[in-house]
């Protein structure tokens, strides 16, 4: 490979006591830029060593001292207690019982108190303030109803930051526990900001401070049984923002008051995947609009003193939505995203700065997120390396990033030559795929997806996490697959939905559970937004359903586009209604993988015109249907695959009758292809763990290529 190849766009974690292995591994992988990592140092030797240096900031973590002093200046949250059921008319309940004693204690202070709230659950009513009182830890209500439910919405401290208490607990680090500040107090924001005044001065060899990340955690909720450790996680939930200071906020700019009820929502919280309340979206604007003015503050500070200001979009990133409205304002030289995924690169690579970076997993830690070993007797961190890299290098593919790297302890690669090995030709083709980005796009298919949802472009590219924690989920398989696809996303909110909105697009997909914030739940009760969607497939345009799309109630039908797609799912209302008889279409417009597709038994034919393309035990799993001038296709699931992505693509191109022009496909499945016309380069990969013969038309000509197992080629395509 050429030597262009071999350096620049690399990030390296160093080690101080390891600067051999720092210096070394910087040249094997070509990095131009050393950081440090949560708990190490760069030594002297190594800060001078001509890189340029990234310093690891967590702004809000790193303060015991000032949190102990100031404790009413530690962040907080709403919890709810364990439903304890009353067997006579008085009830004592301990509100943090079943919770990690650890990560929190009771905020029972004056002015927290007012906020708490007990409930009926079995009423669903609110219990008045004179049916309890509290004392000691312990909440006393009376005029109990016999065999009812009842819980405390209380507030307490958080008083373990979580991803250093997960570090703990998986890890086993041993150093301090760390606590974390709340910008709202007045205190420990002026306390914040001369802190990084002096770190500025303190460290002039610092090139950039990367922000890691801001002020409030995703929520990540602990319990005290090893069974359930944890008990609620959201990496996009925002009940760890809360405050009798911000609600105080809230209130005198809204013109209206939160309570507990609107955070614990029967216990059930607000998760990203539920459709939010009106509240909610108030609260999420609020929160938002506070976190990038404080942001705007740090950077100007950061930049005052001729360093540059990343973003890391994990850990405490609640409220900096790079989608949202405010983002751009912070003037943030960069972010960083930790990707496991296609979809999380894109999410990357579309954000609102100028130089965009991926930190690759594995992490250089001993036991992977999953819990399973990595750097440790019985990991293969290079296998977990490759994995990662087949979904991220097709992503890449389509839209690249400006810089890759690592974190952690760089001195666990040490017995690792095969990941040493691996990361050297990750980096080597990174720095190839950008290259061809820089002289030109790569070809796409002239086809326009549409994906529609509650939340629009603000989560476009995610859901609520990272691949390995949302995976259970329809949409973020088809998101997978969408990322290294030669089509054009878009990601349009529900609301928002009209013939004006759906202009230029060729395939609308709406993927998700019955009532989800991704499916749209009581959304489509809207008639203007069933009428909208309607037209536009009657005209010509294209609708994918997938799982429970459209699914809404109150309506003639359980989906509520069942009378565009042909199929519904029957929640009983069809218990004395014959369906249509169907049976699998013999001649398939393209080939079909049945294991990539669930099976609902509930479904059932609601139109005599729908072509099941592929059934299982006598119920559809996929269906084609023609609609005015446009089609509609069903199906039943969707579980990424490098095959599965390629049925995707092919149903997209059956759906709206275009031909695979403009872009090479290949012949075989598992291999994926990238046409760049102003380099004149071709890339194949195989995602296969076996070698493929393939043949690929690009250009008018027909190429055949023998690809070994996994390999990534780039190839000149003379005239």
């Amino acid at each position: 490979m050429e030597d262009r190849y071999l350096k620049g766009g690399f990030t390296l974690p160093g080690e101080a006591g390891y600067e051999g292995l720092t210096l070394e591994l910087a040249r094997r992988w070509g990095a131009d830029v050393i950081r440090d990592s949560d708990g190490t140092k760069l030594s002297d030797e190594i800060v001078n060593a001509g890189y340029r240096i990234y310093s690891t900031i967590c702004i809000i973590r790193e303060h015991n001292a000032f949190a102990m002093a100031h404790p009413d200046a530690q962040q907080q949250t709403f919890l709810s207690s364990d439903a304890a059921l009353a067997v006579e008319d008085t009830l004592v309940i301990q509100p943090l019982n079943g919770y990690f004693e650890e990560q929190f204690e009771l905020n029972d202070t004056p002015d927290a108190l007012p906020y708490w709230q007990v409930w009926d659950r079995t009423a669903e009513q609110e219990v008045p303030r004179d049916h309890w009182h509290y004392e000691n830890g312990r909440v006393t209500v009376t005029h109990c109803v016999p065999f009812h439910r009842y819980t405390v919405s209380f507030l307490c401290w958080r008083i373990w930051e979580e991803i250093n208490m997960y570090n703990h607990t998986t890890n086993h680090w041993t150093s301090e526990h760390l606590r974390q500040l709340d910008p709202r107090h007045p205190a420990a924001w002026d306390y914040l900001k001369n802190w990084l005044e002096d770190w500025c001065e303190r460290n002039p060899q610092t090139n950039v401070i990367r922000l890691t990340s801001l002020f409030y955690n995703f929520v990540w909720i602990f319990g005290c049984d090893e069974r359930r450790r944890s008990r609620y996680v959201d990496w996009a939930s925002y009940d760890f923002t809360v405050s009798p200071a911000a609600l105080r906020a809230f209130e005198a700019e809204y013109g209206y008051a939160l309570t507990a009820e609107d955070f614990i929502n029967r216990g059930q919280l607000q998760p990203t995947h539920c459709v939010p309340t009106a509240h909610k979206r108030d609260w999420m604007d609020f929160v938002q609009r506070f976190v990038s003015e404080r942001a705007r503050e740090l950077v100007e500070i950061i930049h005052r003193h001729g360093k540059q200001a990343y973003v890391f979009y994990d850990d405490s990133w609640v409220g900096l939505e790079p989608n949202g409205r405010y983002f751009a304002d912070v003037g943030f030289d960069g972010l960083i995203k930790c990707v496991f995924s296609g979809f999380e690169c894109r999410l990357c690579a579309n954000a609102k700065v100028p130089v965009h970076e991926l930190r690759f997993h594995p992490y250089l830690f001993p036991v992977g997120l999953g819990g399973l070993p990595t750097f440790m007797e019985g990991g293969h961190p290079e296998r977990d390396a490759m994995s990662y890299w087949l979904h991220v290098r097709r992503a890449l593919a389509r839209k690249c990033v400006d810089r890759i790297g690592l974190g952690g302890y760089l001195h666990l690669t040490e017995g690792h030559p095969a990941f040493v090995d691996a990361i050297e030709m990750m980096a080597k083709q990174f720095r190839h795929l950008k290259e061809l980005h820089e002289q030109g796009a790569p070809a796409a298919l002239p086809l326009t997806v549409a994906v529609v949802h509650t939340w629009g472009e603000l989560r476009a590219w995610t859901l609520s996490g990272h691949f390995h924690e949302t995976d259970s989920h329809v949409l973020i398989h088809l998101l997978e697959a969408l990322s290294g696809l030669p089509v054009n996303v878009r990601f349009i909110a529900l609301e928002e939905l009209s013939e004006e909105t759906l202009c230029g697009v060729d395939v609308v997909l709406n993927a998700g559970r019955a009532g989800d914030a991704w499916s749209g739940g009581s959304a489509w009760q809207d008639e203007r937004l069933v009428t909208a969607l309607t037209r536009f497939v009657h005209e010509g345009g294209a609708f994918l359903g997938v799982e429970e799309p459209t699914a809404c109630p109150g309506g003639d039908s359980f989906f509520a586009m069942a009378h565009v797609l042909g199929v519904d799912r029957d929640d009983g209302r069809y218990a004395c209604h014959a369906p249509w008889a169907a049976g699998e279409t013999e001649q398939k417009p393209f080939t079909i993988y049945p294991n990539a597709l669930g099976a609902d038994p509930c479904l059932r034919v609601t139109a005599p015109d729908t072509q099941v393309l592929c059934m299982k035990n006598g119920v559809p799993q996929m269906t084609l249907r023609a609609f005015g001038s446009g089609h509609a296709a069903y199906l039943s699931g969707f579980v990424y695959a490098p095959e599965n992505a390629r049925m995707l693509l092919d149903l997209l191109l059956c759906l709206t009758g275009k031909a695979a022009e403009g872009a090479p496909l290949a012949a075989s499945p598992v291999v994926e292809a990238a046409w760049f016309p102003f380099s004149a380069t071709l890339v194949l990969m195989n995602n296969a763990n076996d070698p493929v013969s393939t043949a690929v038309c690009c250009q008018g000509r027909t190429i055949e290529a023998e690809l070994q197992p996994l390999e990534m080629r780039f190839m000149e395509i003379k005239d």
